[in-house]
């Protein structure tokens, strides 16, 4: 009888947990990794319309968070955004803000 010997695959490495920002037809919703690079109450919200990308800073004088979630509505209407689903965020620390490009 001939023997097979088992060997299993060794595990990758765990890539480090990373912002992610999740669009619906009314929010703006942040993972716990999101909310925790950018903590506040209130956040300022731009539009790159060229490039697409979103800018979420906090900013005294912005849209309150509900729990998980920035309500933008009148943000997502006033520049023509309907993209929904899960886009990831990159954080940049020398402006204190999440970018998040949208799919073309």
């Amino acid at each position: 009888m001939a023997f097979e010997v088992y060997l299993p695959k060794k595990k990758k490495p765990r890539e480090e947990p990373k912002p992610l920002v999740s669009l619906s037809k009314n929010s703006i919703v942040l993972n716990k990794i999101a909310r925790n690079t950018l903590p506040a109450e209130r956040f300022e919200l731009a539009f790159d319309p060229e490039r697409r990308i979103i800018r979420i800073k906090p900013g005294r004088e912005g849209i309150s968070m509900k729990k998980t979630k920035v309500h933008a509505r009148g943000f997502f209407n006033h520049f023509g955004i309907d993209y929904k689903g899960k886009v990831p965020a990159e954080f940049n620390p020398d402006e204190n803000a999440l970018f998040v490009e949208l799919p073309h």
